[in-house]
């Protein structure tokens, strides 16, 4: 059984490549973890994938897979969970700015301090500020919905345990919100690990300003589907449920003013607070309708029994 599974996942990185893979086995070869390394090359256009077999001669620890296209970070990652035989598995991005020097301490914590799960968290990082402000604050907005205490969601620098990785789906962009996803599987006991930042030392950052407003809708999806996922009515219902009420006494406190209090007032068609407890009450309907209709597919759906099983006995 393999103690360490590293998973690297790639796009246009052939300069880092070759130093990466000496850099890594270099660090591993002052232990006594047996391991594999996993890259996932995400469709890269340079010469990456020749690079990687290249190094898989001479390395038969390597095992590598290769996109017919672009898919993203997530699928890459999730390519390689699937394929992943270690009982920790480590991930680090391609691009040297994170260390394989913290792979001995971040194995540790997941194998003899019994963590489910273990985020690096870059605190001094050498990136411009257009960059670190919106991700502090696109780390405190992930902070307070998901009631989990990290600084740094998105660092590529994590260990899992192995039933961690084999528990989880990713897709989309939902790579940022491991710790989440793993949250709603009961992995709760997730820690985090000060590592060391590098500066980009070749070729320019994959990722665009649009990540943070995807990075922000992803935050909302993934929050909704861990605790409404199988049980949509309790959020719609009850939001279509608290508007109709709300909108209904509105409606019916205009209707009682105008038939018995102030019968000589002007016509209720003429209020605009008639129009605007009338659209309540509307809206108010269609959401308890959207949770029936999404209990229906939730109730369909071919997962809708399946439940994720920690141990079993007999």
């Amino acid at each position: 059984m393999l103690s360490l599974s590293i998973v690297v996942a790639l796009f246009n990185e052939e300069e880092s490549l070759v130093e990466l893979h000496a850099w890594i086995t270099r660090v591993l070869q002052t232990t006594a973890l047996s391991y594999e390394l996993i890259f996932i090359d995400d469709g890269s256009k340079d010469n990456s994938w020749q690079i990687i077999q290249s190094l898989a001669q001479n390395d038969k620890r390597i095992k590598a897979f290769r996109f017919q296209r672009n898919y993203g970070k997530s699928a890459a990652l999730q390519t390689g969970f699937t394929e992943a035989q270690g009982n920790v598995v480590i991930t680090l991005d391609a691009d040297l700015q994170d260390s394989p020097e913290e792979i001995p301490a971040l194995y540790k914590l997941v194998a003899e301090e019994h963590y489910d799960l273990v985020s690096g968290w870059k605190q001094k990082r050498h990136d411009p500020i257009g960059k670190t402000l919106p991700t502090k604050l696109f780390n405190a907005v992930a902070r307070k919905i998901s009631g989990i205490r990290l600084h740094d969601f998105n660092c590529g620098l994590k260990a899992y345990k192995k039933e961690v990785v084999k528990s989880i789906e990713l897709y989309g962009d939902m790579h940022r919100y491991i710790p989440i996803l793993a949250k709603a599987q009961g992995f709760d006991k997730i820690g985090e690990k000060v590592v060391k930042h590098q500066a980009r030392k070749y070729g320019v950052s994959k990722f665009g300003w649009e990540r943070f407003v995807n990075g922000l809708l992803d935050l909302f999806s993934v929050w909704f589907m861990t605790r409404f996922g199988k049980r949509p009515m309790h959020f719609f219902g009850m939001l279509g449920l608290c508007m109709f009420a709300l909108s209904f006494a509105l409606f019916a406190y205009f209707a009682l003013d105008k038939l018995w209090i102030h019968p000589h007032a002007k016509l209720l068609a003429t209020r605009t607070e008639f129009f605007v407890a009338l659209v309540g009450m509307i809206l108010g309907v269609q959401f308890f309708l959207a949770g029936f209709i999404g209990e229906l597919v939730s109730r369909n759906a071919h997962e809708r029994n399946h439940y994720a099983l920690r141990d079993k006995i007999g």
